[in-house]
């Protein structure tokens, strides 16, 4: 699996998002009524707008990026990660797009559940802050066979489109560390807006990339790299 794929031109990324106000209060009216809309099927019956603001960084519309962590491959076993983390989400969205630039056109970006998710949330808030979309990531007008992008939770469906995988999961089942060691998807937004602790959520991003990395590993039918072969890069 994955035979043909040349890791040194992957670049493995993660993004971490939260609502885009610490209080459903501080939410402008007119977006209020539109978030009671969007979310009008996805509340229980019990649950209000309000009850419900907590998971608005699952959507562009109501969220916004806080954190984007990437990996690239050096040989088969070696892994540089980087991250791009600001409260000012176009300057760290800017300083991710430069990295981009420096980067074949060629080169194929791989997440877990970016295709579904971080990929196209990516594309949404860069038009929201008026910032031109990478040719990595812009797919309009592509076929199918000329986009790069590899997302592990496609390729562990194997066709079976009602299948979800998390990747925490996936880790357990290959034999790899965790990344939810410490936290989860879910507890993000409050870190941020009640702790305001960024560092924490720049290291819980970071470990979603490294594993994502060693899945394609294992996918590819390599040994795991090991921690010692991870570089950090400021």
């Amino acid at each position: 699996m994955l035979t043909s794929l040349d890791l040194q031109n992957l670049l493995v990324l993660d993004i971490e998002t939260v609502p885009q106000y610490k209080n459903y209060s501080d939410v402008p009216s007119h977006f209020k009524t539109l978030w009671d809309l969007k979310t009008k099927f996805q509340r229980k019956d019990e649950q209000s707008p309000e009850d419900f603001y907590d998971r608005a960084g699952i959507w562009a519309e109501f969220g916004k990026i806080v954190c984007i962590s990437v990996g690239i491959f050096r040989g088969d076993n070696n892994l540089r990660i980087k991250s791009f983390y600001a409260d000012d989400e176009a300057l760290l969205l800017q300083n991710f797009i430069s990295l981009l630039h420096k980067q074949p056109t060629y080169l194929t970006l791989g997440a877990h559940n970016g295709k579904e998710f971080d990929f196209p949330y990516l594309c949404r808030r860069m038009l929201i802050n008026g910032l031109k979309i990478p040719s990595q990531l812009n797919i309009a007008g592509k076929k199918p066979w000329e986009i790069n992008h590899i997302d592990t939770l496609e390729l562990w469906k194997f066709g079976d489109y009602k299948n979800y995988c998390s990747l925490n999961l996936l880790a357990a089942i290959f034999n790899i560390p965790t990344p939810k060691d410490d936290i989860d998807g879910s507890q993000v937004g409050h870190i941020y807006w009640q702790q305001n602790d960024l560092e924490r959520i720049k290291t819980y991003c970071q470990k979603d990339v490294i594993t994502t990395c060693r899945l394609i590993q294992r996918f590819k039918g390599l040994a795991i790299l090991a921690d010692d072969n991870i570089t950090y890069v400021d």
